[in-house]
């Protein structure tokens, strides 16, 4: 279990942090995506026990209000290439949207190279269309990034510690002419470099202006950014949209557009950091809004925020909510199984459905959702438990010791696999409440899978 402590917990005060974003995983180099009125976020995935880079796979979260996030588990891994041997260096995606298909490249280090993965839905499945590595040009070849320009001329940019681009062609999985070291970005040894460019690449464009944002001035790692009038450059660089910190070693920019604001996504450790006395590579992934000058430049930010950034509208808590639906939460992790539905007589079974769910939870550990509308009240909850040793959620609002609105009995044990679902009234939930499903017991409690409540009528 991936544990948090904090060193002082102001029961008193509501829990306002929001960055980093994910609690459950460590999470590094954010893909945002904007598909459908909801944010894909795809990440790559520092294992729980990582000193150095251990990545196996690439992850998925979603939201539609910026808050809240949906963890869909592993979308990808190494083992999606079979012509990738190594079993570590699932490095920086990106995914994009082109003719009703969705195209992540993927990076491989040491040579391995750029794969591509495809599918006809944003939460896959992913496969290799190419059976090959798409790019395979030198050790350099990490931390892709794309744009389809205005006039259907797609670009695939990468590199550490240059910048190179490619033309790729219509299908997404091929490339047209020669690989380009970006001239006007190039180290050149000797020489002063105004760009302080090191890696990460994201390529953006607003109002008829390309940015170039990376990871800038190894170690530590702020984010530089640069302007152009072209996809290909000549760039100008423009400064820093956040200086280097000592507290993230790393970084790693992703921009996007959506319902009016713009924002930047990367990383910091702040979540190892709780637990940790030596520096390890578990990161974590936050958010914060950008704001523009009126040339276009980009004012700069501070180190990253522990409150984030402001939820866009609310959550409806009258539908049935994944439990892996979260703000914020602590101790808790994810977990993705498949369920059999099993022949006793022969001892056989058929795969019936997949479930995600919430799991690893022990006394006092809580999750946050933010946000939720309850409108002119609610009169009971319904949530979906799979017993281990038994326990309760007691659901408050507000703040992690607020008003109990609801208590759920869990009274059966040692069920495992066995999901039920329990309905316990609720009293005086009314307006709109940051929700806290505050879990007490002993040992490991239960897994918990969805909620949902029931409207006055």
């Amino acid at each position: 279990m991936l544990a948090f402590v904090f060193a002082i917990i102001m029961t008193t005060l509501s829990i306002k942090a929001q960055n980093p974003i994910i609690q459950t995983k460590y999470t590094a180099d954010p893909a945002p995506m904007v598909y459908n009125d909801t944010v894909f976020l795809y990440t790559s995935h520092d294992e729980d026990d990582a000193f150095g880079f251990k990545m196996q796979d690439w992850m998925l979260y979603t939201s539609t209000d910026m808050v809240n996030w949906t963890d869909h588990g592993a979308v990808a891994s190494l083992k999606s290439f079979k012509w990738v041997t190594v079993d570590n260096g699932a490095w920086a995606p990106q995914c994009i949207r082109r003719n009703n298909k969705f195209y992540m490249y993927c990076p491989m280090p040491n040579g391995v190279g750029i794969g591509v993965l495809v599918a006809d839905s944003p939460y896959g499945p992913f496969k290799d269309p190419l059976g090959k590595a798409l790019i395979k040009n030198s050790s350099q070849d990490i931390d892709p990034t794309v744009l389809i320009d205005d006039d259907g001329q797609a670009y695939l940019y990468w590199g550490n510690p240059n910048l190179h681009y490619v033309k790729l062609n219509e299908d997404m999985i091929s490339y047209s002419g020669t690989i380009v070291k970006d001239s006007s970005m190039a180290k050149i040894k000797g020489q002063p470099d105004p760009f302080h460019y090191q890696e990460g690449p994201w390529v953006y464009k607003r109002n008829g202006l390309y940015y170039m944002a990376y990871a800038s001035t190894c170690c530590p790692e702020g984010i530089g950014y640069a302007m152009s009038n072209s996809p290909i450059g000549p760039w100008k660089y423009k400064g820093s949209i956040m200086d280097g910190d000592q507290r993230s070693s790393g970084n790693h920019p992703g921009i996007i557009d959506y319902k009016g604001n713009t924002y930047v996504f990367g990383f910091n450790y702040s979540i190892m950091k709780k637990t940790m006395s030596k520096h390890y590579e578990r990161r974590s992934i936050c958010i914060e809004k950008l704001t523009f000058n009126a040339d276009g430049t980009i004012q700069k930010l501070p180190f990253w925020s522990t409150t984030g950034v402001t939820q866009l509208g609310t959550l409806n808590p009258y539908k049935r909510n994944e439990a892996e639906t979260m703000a914020y939460s602590e101790g808790v992790k994810t977990e993705f199984a498949t369920e059999w539905e099993r022949n006793v007589s022969w001892n056989k079974g058929k795969e019936i459905a997949d479930r995600f769910f919430v799991t690893s939870i022990h006394n006092g550990d809580y999750i946050k959702v933010q946000g939720v509308d309850f409108g002119i009240g609610a009169t009971s909850v319904d949530v979906s438990i799979a017993s281990l040793y038994g326990g309760k959620i007691e659901i408050r609002t507000d703040k992690i010791d607020g008003p109990v609105i609801a208590t759920v009995n869990v009274t059966t044990s040692a069920e495992g696999d066995m999901w039920k679902t329990i309905t316990t009234p609720v009293k005086n939930a009314k307006g709109i409440h940051d929700l806290f499903f505050v879990f007490k017991g002993e040992k490991d409690l239960f897994n918990f899978d969805w909620w949902q409540f029931d409207a006055q009528k």
